[in-house]
């Protein structure tokens, strides 16, 4: 069957495209740590074998007139050993290659991926099939039947165009960009107010050559969430206030910007059944403000969890989503050229990030094939990031924090670290090279196990 030669991007997608920079090239990584030293000829040959399955993931990134498209291509993915550092910039606007890599190094196999392509939940399909399949040839277990839906890896499939293209009952007059930071109820003091505050941001030293500072704790994800559940929150919110807390212990002082404020993203398939590999989440925007009520850690988090729930309810993520699919179809702007378009996203962008101190992104318990199950220890993701991040991401009962930044500077992660131990958790951490000093140690970019 001759698979389609084009199909625009979706509507993530396109922001991913205009916001990308030196510092943050939109590429994130899925890795998985194997119980021995992975063979690149097993690798090569298990990548060959899903990749065919994936007609998602032989997409090309062009540009045309008016927006950028998916083209099909015929280029075959080559495994490659750990050569460049960290989420390293995949899109080159001048060249016609794939949008995502297969690394190993040591005991990992890793994917990155360029963000215009897929997202986690799409990304840790591929990843996990690979993995499978290696570990199947390594084996000989039998290959057990995929829950990865078929229909779901094509290039064609967009479930923004699906669930929000239409416009629904009640929703014609909205602003296509009204802010989440309106009031959930207006009644009620404690909930998010458009806020006119100040908000903290975090700055640094930046990295030399722009390379992404990496910083990975591992912990018992069982304990961490047991503890999440005593204090009657979720393990999320419980992470983000621990996250707040380390980077005001780390700030030295807030001064008056004492509003910390955070991106959290909302796996859309959860409230619309999609089985699309491309983008399909939305984001929420969670804020605390220290000395305005309680600021202990649980207070904190319930506070979140309060918020989060008003607005990622389906109805609520649906009313968003819906404006800014609305936005990218107006008459007017479809013709207007690319280069304006992107001019307009990046200063959407822009004033975003002016009004958020840190992100996260939790995909949770990570489960695999049985019979690959018992080979792999380990697996994380993180991002390349403009502003301090951590990603968290547990298998069996590892879990793995993964804290990415554009500074050098970790004294929120060693802020962190230290709360995680005063709870009674064990922290492993380990951390990449990133600074002239460190670089010129080794010539190999690798982790290193810097504490236990």
């Amino acid at each position: 069957m001759t698979r389609p030669a084009w199909v625009r991007l979706d509507n993530a997608s396109n922001i991913f495209l205009a916001a990308r920079s030196d510092a943050d090239p939109k590429v994130f990584r899925i890795f998985a740590e194997l119980n021995h030293e992975v063979d690149r000829g097993l690798l090569q040959d298990a990548v060959d074998e899903v990749y065919d399955q994936y007609p998602l993931y032989h997409a090309v990134l062009r540009r045309g007139v008016f927006w950028h498209y998916l083209q099909d291509s015929d280029l075959r993915p080559a495994v490659i050993g750990e050569e460049l550092h960290t989420c390293a910039p995949l899109y080159q606007p001048h060249r016609r290659n794939l949008l995502f890599r297969v690394l190993y190094h040591r005991r990992r196999i890793n994917l990155e991926i360029f963000h215009a392509l897929s997202d986690g939940t799409g990304a840790l399909w591929f990843l996990r099939d690979v993995v499978d399949a290696y570990l199947r040839r390594r084996h000989g277990h039998a290959r057990l039947e995929t829950t990865t839906p078929p229909t779901g890896l094509s290039l064609t499939m967009d479930s923004f165009a699906e669930y929000f293209r239409h416009p629904a009952e009640g929703t014609s007059g909205e602003r296509w960009l009204e802010s989440d930071h309106e009031d959930e109820n207006p009644g009620d003091p404690t909930t998010n107010r458009r806020s006119t505050r100040s908000v903290y941001r975090v700055r640094g030293t930046r990295t030399p050559d722009h390379r992404t500072r990496l910083v990975e704790l591992t912990l018992s994800g069982s304990e961490l969430a047991r503890q999440a559940k005593a204090e009657g929150v979720s393990l999320t919110m419980l992470l983000i206030a621990l996250f707040f807390e380390s980077v005001r212990l780390a700030s030295g002082g807030l001064g008056r910007a004492r509003t910390m404020s955070v991106s959290v993203p909302v796996n859309l398939r959860q409230f619309f059944p999609s089985t699309s590999a491309r983008n399909f989440f939305a984001t929420v925007r969670l804020e605390h403000t220290y000395g305005e009520g309680a600021d202990d850690l649980a207070s904190i988090a319930r506070g979140l969890e309060r918020r989060f729930a008003a607005k990622a309810s389906s109805s609520a993520l649906e009313s968003r989503v819906r404006r800014f699919v609305r936005f990218e179809r107006m008459p007017l702007l479809r013709i207007v050229p690319r280069p304006f378009k992107d001019g307009l996203l990046r200063l959407i962008n822009w004033a975003n990030n002016r009004g958020l101190t840190v992100a996260i992104s939790n995909l949770g318990r990570v489960t695999l094939p049985e019979g690959a199950d018992p080979h792999v220890g380990r697996m994380g993701f993180h991002v390349s990031a403009v502003r301090p991040q951590f990603c968290a991401m547990s298998h069996g009962d590892q879990m793995t924090l993964s804290f990415t930044s554009p500074f050098l500077e970790t004294d929120h992660v060693r802020e962190f670290a230290q709360m995680l131990t005063q709870r009674g958790l064990d922290v492993s951490v380990a951390a990449v090279r990133a600074s002239e000093g460190e670089l010129a140690e080794a010539s190999l970019d690798g982790l290193r196990e810097v504490g236990a």
